[in-house]
């Protein structure tokens, strides 16, 4: 998107975070596609305002975008590299180069970004290359935990920029006639500095392309609009609270035919009453009788493949661990899985039964110390 992002939010140069984003939200309120329905010049205008915030929202990218302008914002893009090219630039403050230094390496303008983005790239395809790979995108997603332990495939229906399908990401009315691009008199280049050597940029009206023509009803001319795109995504086994999960090609689209950026799923785990994930191993309390405590005996365990059966060892103790090994959760790089702890707990009946409770003086006999005499502080 071609534009002043400070304009565009109505803000100063030098405005303070807040500021502009309370100038977002009182744009985004004003203009949103919900509030607007059917309106193809708010939803651009929301379209613009939200990509504005995203530079300006973020304060490394408004850093580059305050710097080096959109090109700054281009995936691949490396400010040192463009830092180290202006300290060693031909030009001083005349205008002109250093004496007998030229360029270095470099020979010309296209020649320094096309390092910056992507080796091999002469000057005829620098113009696709500025243009080139949509941005990517990060989404919140909350699942459970059994769901990220199990791993699972969904669909998510998302709110994201898609090609126009009228103009097929061109801009212009397919109908209309083509006619050379005013603003470059059809060479697709803009001068950018005048000097013994010539320096040019793609044109921004016509993206490069030196030709134009009536502006695409459905996009404004963008080649892109926000729809609502249904995309299949499969979660692996054993995502950690975090988690990135890449799914390929389902970014912003590319602009003049680049290729998309990439969705990458941010992981958010709902807390689960009686799983703790601790690393890969899976942590679970699970009550007991007395009688299982002190006879033993034989429980089910829920694990997330199925019901195991668990021998409770005869004199076990409130707090005991037992240990299920491989019903963890799985690493998602070594595939390994990690194991299940068992935490016993003796939950003691209520009761007010004489009977009972003359027994329970009974089995208070058989220690042989205090249960306390060891505490202190």
């Amino acid at each position: 998107m071609s534009g002043d992002f400070y304009g565009i939010l109505g803000v100063s140069k030098d405005a303070p975070q807040e500021k502009i984003k309370k100038a977002y939200r009182k744009l985004a309120r004003k203009w949103h596609p919900d509030i607007n329905p059917g309106n193809k010049g708010a939803e651009q205008k929301f379209k613009e305002i939200s990509q504005a915030y995203d530079c300006l929202g973020n304060q490394e990218k408004r850093k580059l975008y305050d710097e080096f302008g959109e090109e700054g914002l281009h995936t691949g893009f490396d400010p040192e590299k463009a830092r180290q090219y202006s300290e060693r630039s031909s030009f001083q403050q005349t205008g002109r180069p250093h004496e007998g230094e030229g360029f270095g390496r470099y020979q010309s303008y296209e020649d320094i970004f096309g390092d910056l983005f992507g080796a091999g790239m002469g000057r005829d395809d620098f113009s696709a290359s500025v243009a080139g790979r949509g941005r990517d995108v990060q989404h919140d997603m909350a699942i459970d935990l059994v769901s990220a332990l199990r791993g699972f495939e969904t669909e998510l229906a998302m709110q994201k920029v898609k090609v126009c399908p009228g103009c097929q990401g061109a801009g212009t009315d397919p109908n209309s006639a083509i006619v050379p691009c005013p603003h470059c008199g059809g060479s697709g280049r803009q001068d950018v500095a005048e000097g013994p050597m010539h320096f040019t940029k793609p044109c921004p009206y016509c993206h490069g392309h030196g030709q134009t023509g009536k502006s695409c009803s459905q996009c404004g001319g963008s080649g892109q609009i926000l729809g609502t795109e249904k995309i299949r995504v499969t979660i692996p086994q054993g995502v950690r609270e975090g988690s990135k999960v890449r799914v390929a090609g389902k970014g912003e689209p590319g602009l003049n035919g680049g290729k998309p950026g990439d969705l990458y799923l941010i992981i958010h785990l709902k807390p689960h009453p009686f799983l703790k994930r601790e690393g890969d191993d899976l942590l679970m309390e699970m009550p007991v009788t007395v009688g299982e405590a002190i006879a033993g005996g034989t429980i089910n365990i829920p694990t997330i493949d199925g019901q195991v059966k668990v021998k409770v060892p005869p004199g076990s103790q409130s707090g005991q661990t037992l240990r299920l090994k491989g019903k963890g959760a799985t690493n998602v790089k070594t595939k390994q899985r990690g194991n299940l702890m068992i935490k016993l707990v003796i939950k003691v009946p209520m009761t007010d039964d004489k009977e009972i409770l003359d027994m329970v003086k009974k089995m208070d006999g058989l220690y042989e110390k205090d249960v306390r005499s060891g505490i202190r502080i």
